[in-house]
């Protein structure tokens, strides 16, 4: 499953201009929440804790225009606690952002 890392270039770009530098930080700040929130959700152990770092998710996400990682916390915030097909396929969106490579300005 492809994740749509281009609507977060797109995003970066409208906010910054054409800085790869800043577009590139932009980018690894966006990564690095995420991961963290997704590192929240697989450690909550309750319904509050698993609902809200999928909010924080989703949150983050809408702000940069990550579709596919809104839907996945809107999937998470359907599910419960420890969902491991959500945990997956939220590792495998994160991996998919760090392999594209940085967008041409």
């Amino acid at each position: 499953m492809a994740y749509e890392s281009g609507a977060l270039n797109a995003a970066l770009a409208a906010a910054v201009g054409s800085d790869p530098e800043l577009v590139a930080e932009l980018r690894g700040a966006f990564v690095e929440s995420a991961a963290r929130q997704i590192d929240l959700l697989g450690r909550a152990r309750c319904d509050a804790n698993w609902h809200f770092a999928a909010l924080r998710l989703k949150s983050l996400a809408a702000s940069f225009s990550v579709q596919g990682i809104v839907d996945l916390a809107d999937r998470a915030l359907e599910g419960a606690p420890g969902d491991p097909v959500v945990l997956r396929d939220l590792a495998t969106a994160m991996r998919d952002f760090g392999e594209t490579s940085q967008p041409e300005m």
